[in-house]
C-alpha cells in the first residue's frame, strides 16, 4: 500500500489536515496548532477546493471519493451520515432509526465519534436528547460553528430561489 497523502487548509475554525490515498478522502480531523501550508498533492487538490468552497458557503453537498477503513456497522453510521441535509438536524435515536435499529443510539453514537472524515461526513449534523449539542470530535465550539455556518447559509438559498 501506497503511503497517505497530506494536504492542510486554513478554515475560520482552525486548521485542518486531509489525507487519503489514490482512492479517496482516508481522514480530515481539526487541528489545534498552526501548520505552513505546503503544496497540495494531485490527488487531494479537489477535497481542498470543495472543502473551501464549503467554508466560504459556495458548496452544500461534497462530490468526492472516500476510502473509508471500518466496520460494517460503522460504515452504514457514516453512509447515513451523509443523507443529513445540508443545514438540518437530527437526533442519534433518529440516526438508529434510519439504519434500521432503533435500539442502537449509543453504538451509533460510538461510530459518529470515530468518524475518521468530520465536515464532509457531517456527523456535527446529529444532536443529543432535545436538540442539545453534544459530542464533536473537534470540539463543541467547532460544532456550533458548523450548524451555525450550515444554517445561516441554508436560510439564505431560501430567500435566492
Amino acid at each position: 500500500m501506497k503511503s497517505l497523502l497530506r494536504a492542510f487548509l486554513k478554515t475560520p475554525i482552525g486548521f485542518i489536515e486531509i489525507t487519503g490515498s489514490e482512492k479517496g478522502v482516508r481522514s480530515l480531523y481539526f487541528l489545534d496548532f498552526k501548520v505552513r501550508l505546503p503544496r497540495v498533492p494531485h490527488e487531494l487538490k479537489e477535497a481542498v477546493t470543495q472543502l473551501h468552497e464549503y467554508f466560504t458557503g459556495e458548496r452544500q453537498e461534497f462530490t468526492l471519493d472516500l476510502d473509508l477503513e471500518g466496520s460494517d456497522f460503522q460504515l452504514r453510521v457514516w453512509n447515513e451520515l451523509q443523507r443529513i441535509p445540508y443545514g438540518k438536524t437530527i437526533s442519534y435515536h433518529e440516526l438508529a432509526k434510519n439504519i434500521g435499529n432503533a435500539n442502537a443510539f449509543r453504538a451509533v453514537g460510538g461510530a459518529n465519534a470515530s468518524n475518521p472524515v468530520s465536515v464532509i461526513v457531517p456527523c456535527h449534523r446529529v444532536l443529543g436528547t432535545n436538540g442539545r449539542l453534544v459530542g464533536y470530535a473537534g470540539g463543541l465550539k467547532r460544532k456550533k460553528w458548523l450548524l451555525e455556518h450550515e444554517h445561516a447559509f441554508a436560510q439564505r438559498d431560501l430567500f435566492y430561489r
